[in-house]
């Protein structure tokens, strides 16, 4: 597991303060100039450590709030437990009390830490049971959603949101109740469980299941990402919008169906991340946590820091002990309630500073070290990292940071904030700027291998071409981008378009070479794989509330009579290749060839020599340039006709390298088709 730290060791368990500085300045000579500041930041988190924990304790103990708060049945009673430093009184209302306040279901404070608790007997809840806290304060009250509430349902007619009794009688078996995740490199697949179905509808965790996963095994992937599995009020905040944050999304099915998706995952060899959002919360008050005791400030900032006027959402508060203990026990929740192996962090640029990173360049070193860095956010996510990797070793987690905010996916043991990936988020954008903004024939090769090898070495970086950020409804996927109109009418198997051989030949050649330069893991969005045509829309009043593009068209990728199948096919046996030749064993791709005029490229990775000729009209023959001697066998070709390309190469070519007499150095001569993509395996060969 060499891509991955297991350990996370804390800060202080390994190196001194001036070793630790020596290592972070060694691996990025840039940030000597913000060394006091690299100081600080690591005795802040220290110091932080030390707050949070008596001597000798584990961060993992101090993250169990979820089975302190919240709705508990032990010793055959209930014990209901809230944190309302700023209510007067506190009841719980439902079915059980018929939606109004009894005396017997009023909290008492346990003390002056502004904790409420309740014992009720045995009797008092059944499995089902709906109900609600209703809180007083100074001058006001109001109905809350309990914030540790694990199961949260919308009535389909009054579109109310409450929280629910969950006990069924049989409690779900784990049929893989300890998942180890192999440590293969990831080739992560995202996915929407509402939007994956192909029926206009909101998708379920069990349809996911029957019908989604089998799909993503074939494929190849080894890794699924989910996302909105958080409660969300509005289905359209992609379930970024978070309301409940204990609570796995109602809409899409119950708490044991979810469980069942993942156990099915895990049996098919597949790690399950989800997507968790720490870095804001939805405003609602009734379903959400703002103003949840009377204060604006109980979990977040106080004032215009509190609000985050582009997202219209609220800021968590991290320096507070209280919102931590929240948050990271939410972390250790999903590892273990639910048996998740990881998280991708979203929204981390927004976290960290406090102007959110809008409209923000990040072009200079002096951008991640300012009065505008939030470091009591950054610590947090430190602890976060420390927590996750106690409670699982094998853990996957991953920032979605633009900014690139140094450190942030190098582990706490070496001074960084512990991620054991960043997503590489500006290859997506290069790629849609190459397609807008210039000429096929105008692609600048050499800024191309810059910009996909731009990295720092002591961070793992997962790379990507489109994840659901550039298939929203107001961008275009790149596919579309590239083809326009053409798919409505030429995607049928003996139809030809100029457009359509030009987009399925960049959309392969793309995807081959940002796999091939990715630091340590790849990255799809469901559908993108096979060039789904069309965005995504959630309903919405704008579009009458349709679920039109709020699907996955399947029957595309299954049809032999459309191109969809050839995309599909591509990316499966890119996978299997990157996987089975075990590509990301060479931490770097390593630099062959380069000529601009000509649009080629050439590389090696691992034991696989790529090479691409992005010119939209040249095809070269007897294409020559210097490679170790050795036999090379042709294991890709975009251009064949299964990948819907045009078969001008034999299949599994093998090629001998030839010492060219004038400097005895060897050399591959190659027929290199315009728009195309080669692969090679190098077979040493004896001198």
């Amino acid at each position: 597991m060499e891509f991955m730290d297991k350990y996370h060791q804390l800060p202080d368990k390994q190196f001194s303060l001036s070793d630790l500085l020596k290592i972070i300045l060694e691996n990025d000579p840039y940030l000597s100039p913000y060394k006091e500041d690299l100081k600080r930041r690591i005795l802040r988190l220290r110091n932080r450590l030390k707050e949070l924990l008596p001597k000798d304790a584990s961060l993992k103990d101090f993250a169990l709030g979820y089975e302190y708060f919240g709705l508990h049945f032990t010793d055959n009673q209930w014990i209901f437990r809230e944190w309302a430093p700023n209510a007067d009184k506190i009841y719980i209302i439902g079915e059980v009390t018929g939606w109004v306040e009894k005396k017997d279901f009023s909290l008492k404070r346990t003390g002056d830490n502004g904790v409420w608790e309740i014992s009720l007997p045995a009797q008092a809840f059944k499995h089902k049971d709906l109900y609600r806290l209703r809180i007083y304060w100074d001058k006001g009250g109001g109905d809350r959603i309990p914030s540790y509430a694990r199961r949260v349902v919308q009535d389909s007619e009054t579109l109310i949101f409450n929280a629910q009794v969950w006990m069924p009688d049989q409690p779900f078996q784990w049929e893989i109740p300890n998942f180890k995740n192999s440590g293969e490199p990831p080739f992560v697949y995202e996915a929407h469980v509402g939007m994956a179905q192909e029926e206009e509808k909101v998708g379920s965790y069990v349809e996911f299941k029957e019908k989604i996963l089998p799909r993503i095994v074939n494929a190849g992937y080894n890794t699924l990402q989910l996302m909105a599995i958080q409660e969300h009020p509005y289905y359209g905040s992609f379930g970024y919008h978070v309301s409940n944050f204990f609570a796995a999304s109602g809409r899409f099915g119950t708490p044991d169906e979810l469980k069942g998706l993942v156990d099915a995952a895990h049996k098919a060899g597949l790690a399950v991340i989800m997507d968790i959002v720490h870095s804001h919360a939805v405003n609602n008050q009734v379903e959400g946590l703002s103003c949840f005791d009377g204060t604006l400030y109980q979990y977040f900032h106080d004032g215009p820091r509190g609000i985050h006027y582009a997202w219209d959402s609220r800021c968590f508060d991290y320096a507070k002990n209280s919102v931590v203990h929240f948050l990271l026990s939410n972390c250790r929740f999903w590892l273990e309630e639910y048996n998740f192996d990881g998280f991708r962090f979203d929204g981390v640029t927004s976290m960290l500073y406090l102007h959110h990173g809008l409209e923000a360049s990040f072009t200079s070193y002096d951008d991640y070290f300012n009065q505008s860095v939030d470091e009591d956010a950054l610590i947090y996510l430190a602890l976060a990292n420390i927590v996750i990797h106690e409670v699982k070793p094998d853990a996957l987690t991953i920032a979605e940071d633009i900014s690139g905010m140094p450190g942030l996916a190098a582990s706490v043991s070496h001074g960084g904030a512990g991620f054991d990936f960043r997503l590489a988020m500006g290859g997506p954008d290069y790629w849609v700027k190459l397609v807008k903004e210039m000429r096929d024939e105008d692609w600048p090769i050499n800024h191309i291998w810059h910009e996909l090898n731009n990295r720092r070495k002591d961070e793992k970086i997962i790379s990507y071409v489109e994840s659901h950020d550039q298939a929203l409804v107001g961008d275009k996927t790149l596919i579309f981008r590239m083809i326009g109109s053409d798919m409505y009418y030429f995607m049928g198997a003996g139809a030809e378009s100029v457009n359509v051989d030009r987009g399925m030949a960049l959309h392969k050649i793309i995807r081959l070479i940002t796999l091939a330069t990715a630091g340590n893991g790849y990255l799809n969005f469901m559908g993108n794989e096979f060039g789904h045509p069309e965005w995504i829309d959630f309903p919405r009043e704008g579009n009458n509330w349709s679920y039109h593009y709020a699907r996955r068209q399947w029957h595309l990728a299954d049809s032999p009579d459309l191109k969809y199948r050839f995309l599909a096919s591509f990316d499966r046996d890119m996978i299997a290749a990157a996987r089975q030749y075990r590509i990301f064993d060479a931490p770097w791709a390593d630099f062959v060839y380069e000529h601009c005029a000509d649009k080629i490229i050439a590389f090696f990775r691992n034991r696989l020599l790529f090479v691409f000729n992005f010119h939209p009209t040249a095809s070269y023959t007897d294409y020559k340039f210097a490679l170790p001697k050795g036999r090379y066998s042709m294991i890709m070709d975009s251009d064949q006709s299964k990948y819907g390309g045009h078969n001008r190469l034999c299949e599994g070519q093998v090629h001998l390298t030839i010492q060219h007499a004038d400097d005895d150095h060897d050399r591959i001569s190659l027929y290199l088709p315009s728009r195309t993509a080669l692969v090679f395996y190098r077979e040493s060969i004896a001198d």
